[in-house]
């Protein structure tokens, strides 16, 4: 079976290498974006060594359902296409250059939580249970037969990179799982059930302003939901931007009088910094990028 694979961030590496190593498959094509174009994902990838490990064409792609994009592909006679971490909706003249078998991927328990920012939306709207999701594109977003499915439970604390992790994890099994099936034609295309949809908006790095009216807990979770791989939950300082990777609730909150915002405790790199209810407690953030900086050479006064 040929498959061409398009993406440019973790997720399609990982389908990349299980679909290179798969028995009865071969990567002919990997569409991914120009490194000109890298800022469009916080977590993109060069798959570039990939590629060329596993002998595949590298097509660049500013927008795959050019005519161009979609012309080199159609030429390359895939028998499959792998779409796993574009941003771009795949047009139906893209999809036809392989006669319709287009594969998506998505990290959520569709049809729930159709759309885009899925991992934070995940922790933000504090669910229990989620899923990774292979499915059939179609003419909608996020809408096509489900091919395979694997849930687990969303912990208490779990942070962007830990999801995003598990993410990968639970996308290569279900790859494997999958790949026999769609090699012999024989995989299932079972309908979601649009009673049960929701979606997701998109979220930009502004979303992760904080607000220090909000209590201690929305706070720390904002901190989890937008950390590493993406932009990261901030604030302001002295006309800088100080960004907060990692912050749990302060026990200790109840016993300091202070207004939204302020500083309350300092110890060498730990912060705590008081909320609209209860406060926050941080080890790990950074000024500008520069995590390096001594908390106690830039900070120790109201924000």
């Amino acid at each position: 079976m040929k498959a061409i694979v398009v993406g440019a961030v973790e997720s399609t590496r990982i389908a990349l290498r299980a679909i290179a190593e798969a028995p009865g498959w071969m990567v002919s094509a990997v569409v991914t974006l120009p490194l000109s174009l890298a800022g469009r994902h916080s977590d993109f990838v060069d798959l570039r060594p990939e590629a060329t490990a596993c002998g595949a064409e590298l097509i660049e792609a500013a927008n795959s359902n050019a005519p161009e994009i979609v012309e080199s592909v159609r030429s390359l006679g895939p028998d499959m296409m792998f779409v796993i971490g574009w941003s771009q909706i795949c047009k139906r003249e893209f999809r036809d250059a392989a006669n319709g078998n287009v594969v998506g991927y998505h990290p959520a328990p569709l049809p729930r939580l159709r759309g885009r920012a899925v991992i934070p939306w995940t922790i933000l709207l504090d669910e229990k249970i989620t899923a990774s999701s292979l499915f059939w594109i179609d003419d909608g977003v996020d809408s096509g037969p489900l091919l395979g499915q694997q849930f687990f439970h969303v912990a208490e604390d779990e942070t962007a990179t830990t999801l995003y992790a598990r993410h990968m994890k639970a996308l290569d099994g279900l790859l494997r799982q999958n790949l026999n099936g769609l090699r012999d034609r024989i995989a299932k295309r079972q309908p979601q059930d649009e009673r049960h949809a929701t979606y997701a908006a998109r979220r930009t790095p502004k979303d992760g302003e904080i607000d220090w009216r909000r209590p201690a807990n929305e706070i720390a979770r904002l901190i989890r939901a937008t950390t590493r791989p993406y932009p990261g939950a901030f604030t302001s300082w002295k006309g800088g931007k100080l960004v907060i990777w990692g912050a749990s609730v302060w026990a200790d909150a109840g016993r300091h009088a202070a207004v939204p915002g302020q500083i309350i405790r300092m110890d060498q790199r730990r912060l705590a910094i008081c909320c609209g209810e209860g406060a926050i407690e941080t080890a790990d953030w950074s000024i500008d990028g520069d995590a390096d900086f001594r908390a106690h050479a830039v900070l120790g006064e109201r924000n």
